[in-house]
């Protein structure tokens, strides 16, 4: 079984970005070459601060260029629940993460099939109908451009006949988010950065008031400050805290063949992106080509079992077999690890002075990512306020080597609630 995403597939060939040969000296050192990474080092550069960006693989070679590629604003929590954890202002820079994205690609002129059609959030059972009523009427109270969908607007945006209502949220879009890391790099390069790829750091050590990143092959580069944007990717040898802070959950995706006309016109034909409302939920949209894309969590063993996506084709069957039939033609299955947090919460760190870390994106990454890379670039140059609070120790998880098997039983619990639910 072939394992080549369709964001693979359907970018062009660029040109790698070269290794690291040389020692070199930078303000910042950026470690990760992600969504996170490369917004931080972009911001940073048109700042003028002399920043360099190690890479393991390529831009975009993790989880940035594997996912949905769906833009939403916000975290997991309701914003009410969000000003009371962290205050408004949390609040107000969770719902603007969307602006951020989609105002970057206006003004740079980003190539990354970016567009903002919305985002629905869909429930598939009543059960789940007056907590997305809440959540929608809390970003409603904000200003939000929101909307509630019941089961026929449900039907007619999504071409389903399988959810009992929802609420969209304008706000939200979709880009490839192969072509938007690799974009992300260009810009970034072409405003003063200097990444380089296939630069996995072996050590980071402090080094007087700064930091020395090593290189295996012998490189290294000394910086006064760092940003580790390395996510669930971390080797426990770069940072022990950081790896330990998540669960690195499957998230597994199909795309099928290129829908005809006919089809488009009566599977998600406003283009909207959705996820569903379940504990272990699906999210799909239209994908390159003309493709339904769907995607969900699966267990944490061996990615590459079939099992995992016979599970995933299974529920597109049940959400759209009645209108593709249920021999739905699949050409690309893929797979990538999402940064897990216990309690779905990102976590932001400095644990030493002049180094900073955030993990835990929990599958709001591309619009969070992007934003928080921002966030990063104004307050190591400008003193800023960060959004969310600056920790001085990372939440590490117990027992951490034994979350994956929790994981794998917690999701077939999970599974189990949402049928009787």
């Amino acid at each position: 079984m072939s394992f080549q995403s369709l964001w693979a597939a359907t970018a062009p060939d660029v040109p790698a970005f070269p290794r690291l040969t040389e020692s070199l000296q930078a303000d910042v050192l950026v470690i990760g070459a992600g969504f996170q990474g490369l917004s931080a080092a972009l911001h940073l550069a048109e700042a003028g601060v002399d920043v360099v960006v190690l890479e393991a693989g390529q831009p975009g070679s993790g989880a940035s260029g594997r996912n949905g590629g769906q833009v939403i604003p916000g975290l997991k929590d309701d914003p009410d629940a969000l000003d009371r954890l962290w205050g408004p202002q949390a609040t107000e820079f969770a719902g603007s993460t969307a602006d951020v994205v989609f105002d970057l690609v206006a003004r740079l002129g980003l190539d990354c099939d970016a567009v903002r059609d919305g985002w629905i959030q869909a429930g598939t059972k009543p059960v789940h109908l007056a907590g997305l009523h809440e959540r929608m009427a809390q970003w409603a109270a904000r200003g939000a451009p929101v909307q509630w969908l019941e089961a026929e607007d449900m039907a007619r945006e999504i071409g389903s006949q399988s959810f009992a209502g929802g609420w969209i949220d304008r706000r939200a879009g979709k880009l490839h988010p192969l072509k938007y890391a690799r974009e992300l790099a260009r810009v970034a390069t072409a405003a003063g950065a200097r990444i380089f790829g296939g630069s996995p750091v072996a050590s980071l050590l402090r080094e007087g008031t700064g930091w020395r990143a090593e290189l295996a092959s012998g490189p290294a580069v000394r910086a006064e400050r760092v940003l580790l944007a390395t996510n669930v990717y971390t080797p426990p040898t770069l940072n022990r805290d950081l790896a330990r802070a998540t669960v690195p959950a499957n998230s597994f995706q199909i795309a099928t063949r290129p829908l005809p006309p006919a089809l488009l016109a009566q599977i998600l034909p406003n283009g909207a992106v959705v996820s569903e409302a379940r504990r272990v939920g699906t999210y799909f949209r239209i994908g390159p080509g003309n493709r339904l894309m769907l995607g969900g969590r699966g267990q944490f063993s061996d990615p590459t079992r079939a099992t995992h996506f016979r599970r995933i084709e299974a529920e597109m069957r049940t959400r759209f077999g009645s209108v593709l039939g249920q021999d739905i033609e699949i050409e690309h299955r893929w797979f990538g690890r999402v940064g897990m947090t216990a309690d779905h919460r990102i976590r932001i760190c400095e644990p030493e002075p002049g180094m900073l870390l955030a993990t835990g994106f929990n599958g709001r990454g591309v619009a969070l990512s992007t934003a928080l890379g921002k966030a990063f670039a104004a307050y190591l140059t400008q003193g800023a306020a960060m959004p969310f609070p600056v920790a001085k120790t990372i939440k590490t998880l117990p027992f951490h080597a034994l979350h994956a098997l929790y994981g794998t039983v917690a999701i077939e619990y999970y599974r189990l609630r949402d049928r009787f639910d």
